[in-house]
């Protein structure tokens, strides 16, 4: 079976989405650098587990909005889109799922908006509730050398950088946060960018990911190369505009059923291991979490099956919609 594309509007926005299957909602939203496209092994599996599974591309992604105001790209804004995608479609719920930035946008929809989404996965990416310092202080804190997310607050600097040679950057990305590609121990982090130069610089050169062929490569390169990274990057660069607009929020628990899965090798799960400690106070909805021994960022790709019979146990599980 086939995904279906199609476009949704409202409120002066279009979303783009790949719909597959009937029956519940499940609402599937990627991360940074990525598309619709990093759902393709779950769209099918899920649609043939008897659920309604679509996977959009992001506002600033792909054939969705990209607007050109950076602060049109503030966390309030796309939790509103995934409130568009359910109610374009004709539905009152949905579960929604994220990795990476996906992971904290369907977080946030399910901490703002539970009349809308019943249930969420967390890919990759723990849920931390807000709080504490403002972001770029954190960040600038941090000392040595410049923390990638620092790296991507200027607006042209990152997109200097990658794209002239969008598909060779995204090869070098995604190579150095995969399990079986990203740099050894003694090797310089590809987190933090070196005085003077460029985030690629620390990126492995060899072969591709396993996970990643060229014919997917291709895809992801096509889509950047037509729309540009400034929509994507500018994510990153409402941190600050998020801790202001969430301040109600601060220390608000998830209280719908929620599942986490995160890969071993992901600095995600290393340097957020206190966030997942304090899933019985933050997620009390918890029903299960997982680390995948020796798998990297991207979780739903490296490790589809395993992902794909995480995520069907959970809905299986979830009460009825």
């Amino acid at each position: 079976m086939e995904g279906t594309h199609r476009v949704v509007s409202g409120g002066g926005r279009r979303i783009h989405l790949v719909e597959q299957g009937a029956g519940p909602l499940v609402l599937l939203v990627h991360g940074f650098p990525e598309s619709w496209y990093s759902w393709r092994h779950q769209l099918p599996v899920l649609a043939a587990a008897g659920y309604r599974a679509v996977a959009i591309d992001v506002r600033g992604y792909g054939r969705s909005s990209a607007p050109a105001a950076p602060d049109a790209y503030r966390m309030a804004g796309l939790v509103e889109d995934n409130v568009l995608v359910v109610r374009a479609l004709g539905e009152e719920s949905a579960v929604v799922v994220g990795h990476d930035w996906g992971s904290a946008i369907a977080a946030n929809s399910a901490l703002l908006r539970p009349d809308v989404f019943r249930a969420v996965g967390l890919l990759s990416v723990p849920y931390a509730p807000r709080g504490g310092p403002r972001p770029s202080d954190v960040f600038a804190r941090m000392g040595g050398e410049e923390f990638y997310v620092s790296y991507f607050q200027e607006a042209g600097r990152a997109e200097g950088e990658i794209e002239p040679d969008v598909r060779g950057w995204l090869a070098g990305f995604y190579a150095a946060f995969s399990g079986d590609t990203m740099p050894g121990p003694g090797a310089p982090d590809p987190h933090f960018v070196g005085a003077g130069g460029l985030l690629r610089d620390r990126f492995p050169v060899g072969p591709l990911p396993g996970w990643l062929g060229e014919r997917d490569l291709d895809v992801y390169a096509g889509e950047f190369e037509r729309t540009g990274l400034t929509g994507a990057l500018n994510r990153y660069r409402n941190m600050d505009r998020d801790w202001e607009d969430l301040a109600a929020y601060d220390g608000a628990p998830i209280t719908q059923p929620s599942l986490f899965a995160g890969g071993g090798l992901d600095a995600s799960t290393t340097w957020l291991a206190d966030a997942i400690e304090a899933y019985p106070v933050t997620l009390p909805g918890l029903v299960s979490s997982h680390v995948l021994d020796g798998c990297g960022h991207w979780i739903q790709q490296e490790r589809p099956d395993e992902i794909n019979r995480l995520l069907v146990d959970w809905l299986a599980a979830l009460p009825a919609a």
